[in-house]
């Protein structure tokens, strides 16, 4: 691939298109809470359900019960992600293998049911925010419940879309589940090492806003191919660049509570859109938005030098993303482990036989 036609990707809009509602009510719904809470002075709680209705983003293009039931699983998901990964922040060495077993276990069960995008990234998100708010045991259940009510206001408004929608018309879908179940675990356990090993990283580099580095990692590996963990790796680099400026022009005026929420309903919607038609736009609008969103652990953090270390740590997380997607398309380990796997599980499965063979036999 020449350097030509990485920059040209940067510019080319995907010919995929979305109805205009989608992206509307997706901007609604991830925003409306944190539209409560600056209207009731508790903005950063409400930022909280905010991160919980993102389950509406995992709406898949079935019939509306199959819609139900996977946003309240991933509801459930995103509770236990919650709080397993605050638990584990109580010991700082203890929280890379937390994020190590949540992500071990996301990845695989996101990739055996064939969640499509955006897959586990969301749950890993979750548990990243919650290891960098500050640790208070009691306010665990206040947490856990901000995100379950931001979660079943996703649930609801997916609900009255997909009615508005005629969404349960369409054709049911069967679940669908991926066999390969060795190539699944190998392809997790990797990635989980790569995502907590950069998270453990950070720690021994001692810095102040660390968690964006894993959030990184995870978002460049969500690309199914080295090519696609090429691009997304260059689109996150300049889609963020760019949206350092934006993010630092929206934060000179200093906006209000209420200013911010609106800004997370306009820049959701407006990521909406872009998501499937180019990754750098969509990056663009996905910085200024999550400085907002790290409001919940900034406890005060003057926003420029928010945005200076989020920029080094998308540009670390992005490296190891990189490094970690060449070692895993590029080179036949995984391939010849999964062989072996194979090959195990068939003498397994032949044992077994032979064993429930003979003690019928037997009898």
């Amino acid at each position: 691939m020449t350097i030509r036609t990485t920059l040209k990707s940067l510019v080319v809009l995907n010919k995929v298109s979305r109805p205009w509602h989608l992206p509307v009510t997706t901007g609604v719904t991830i925003g409306a809470p944190a539209v409560i809470g600056a209207l009731t002075g508790t903005f950063n709680d409400a930022m909280i359900a905010s991160l919980g209705a993102m389950v509406f983003l995992y709406m898949s293009p079935n019939r509306t019960t199959s819609r139900m039931l996977t946003m309240i699983l991933c509801t459930f998901g995103f509770m236990a992600c919650l709080t397993l990964a605050t638990l584990a922040a109580v010991v700082p060495g203890l929280a890379p293998v937390g994020l190590f077993m949540i992500a071990l276990a996301v990845i695989v069960i996101t990739r055996y049911y064939c969640l499509p995008p955006p897959g586990s990234f969301f749950f890993i998100l979750a548990s990243c925010v919650a290891m960098a708010m500050p640790f208070d045991f009691s306010a665990i259940p206040m947490r856990v419940g901000l995100i379950a009510l931001g979660g079943l206001w996703a649930v609801l408004m997916a609900f009255i879309y997909s009615l508005f929608t005629g969404a349960h018309k369409t054709t049911y879908t069967p679940v669908e589940v991926d066999p390969r179940v060795n190539a699944i675990l190998l392809e997790a356990l990797f990635l989980s090492v790569c995502i907590s090993g950069s998270y453990a990283f950070t720690l021994i580099l001692s810095l102040d806003n660390p968690y964006w580095v894993p959030i990184s990692c995870a978002a460049i590996l969500q690309g199914a191919t080295f090519r696609m963990v090429w691009h997304r790796n260059i689109h996150r680099i300049v889609g963020t660049s760019i949206g350092m400026l934006l993010a630092s022009f929206i934060f000179s005026f200093h906006p209000s509570p209420i200013v911010l929420a609106l800004l997370i309903c306009v820049l959701q919607t407006i990521i909406e859109v872009f998501i499937v038609k180019n990754y750098a736009l969509a990056v663009t609008f996905i910085t200024p938005l999550t400085v907002i969103m790290a409001e919940i652990t900034s406890t005060g953090m003057d926003a420029s030098v928010l945005l200076e270390q989020r920029m080094i740590d998308i540009v670390l997380g992005s490296f190891i993303g990189f490094i970690a997607g060449a070692i895993f398309h590029r080179t036949s380990l995984f391939n010849s482990l999964e062989k072996k796997m194979d090959e195990r599980s068939r003498l397994s499965e032949l044992l077994f036989s032979r064993t429930h063979e003979s003690n019928h036999s037997d009898q």
